[in-house]
C-alpha cells in the first residue's frame, strides 16, 4: 500500500485532520514570555509538548498561516497502512 499525502490550505480540512489525530494549534516557544505566534507547529500526544510548545488559537494559527502565504501538506497514513500524523508547512510562492 502506497502512503497517501494531500496538500491543501482548507482550514477546514486541515482543522478537521489535526483534530482527528487529536492534535492542537501551536507554536514554537521563544523563551522570553513574549506572546507572539512564530513558527507555526501542531502538537500532537506525545509530541515536543508544553516545553518547547505555546498552545494557540486556531484563529491565530490560521493569521499567521495565511499571511506567510502556507501551504498544509499531509499524510492520512503510512505506506504500511498506519495511521500517520506527518505534515509540513511549505511556502505557497515556492510552486
Amino acid at each position: 500500500m502506497a502512503s497517501l499525502t494531500h496538500n491543501t490550505t482548507d482550514r477546514d480540512e486541515i482543522r478537521r485532520w489535526v483534530e482527528e489525530h487529536d492534535g492542537a494549534p501551536a507554536t514554537v516557544k521563544t523563551g522570553d514570555g513574549d506572546d507572539e505566534v512564530g513558527i507555526l507547529r501542531i502538537d500532537f500526544p506525545g509530541g515536543a509538548g508544553e516545553d518547547r510548545l505555546r498552545h494557540i488559537t486556531w484563529d491565530e494559527w490560521f493569521e499567521k498561516f495565511d499571511r506567510e502565504k502556507l501551504e498544509f501538506i499531509y499524510q492520512e497514513h503510512k505506506a504500511s497502512g498506519e495511521d500517520s500524523t506527518f505534515f509540513k508547512l511549505v511556502s505557497r510562492d515556492s510552486k
